[in-house]
């Protein structure tokens, strides 16, 4: 059964854009850095926010397919994504691997 494991690795700030640009919201990603999801099927995991699932469904789809090596060897790992959600002021960086087991 193939397997994708979801890992919020690392959030950046950008304070200065967040300030030029953004209206004065306290809006963050709720979910924790180290935070781990498993998907079997391509559905989003709870506790995912739908703009970072939007993201990463493409990936997960493929890769739960058995498809991989994006971009023609992007990645180290040909069964791996790295992939940051669409907040531009605050992106999370997710990283994608399918295992088979």
């Amino acid at each position: 059964m193939r397997t994708v494991t979801i890992t919020a690795l690392r959030q950046t700030e950008y304070k200065d854009l967040m300030e030029r640009l953004e209206q004065p919201l306290e809006l963050q990603c709720e979910v924790p850095v180290g935070t781990v999801f498993r998907i079997t099927v391509c559905r989003k995991p709870e506790g995912l926010c739908d703009s970072a699932w939007e993201t990463l469904q493409p990936f997960c789809e493929k890769l739960l397919m058995g498809e991989g090596n994006f971009f023609d060897g992007w990645m180290q790992n040909p069964n791996a994504a790295l992939l940051s959600c669409n907040d531009g002021f605050r992106p999370m960086s997710f990283y994608l691997e399918m295992t088979e087991e």
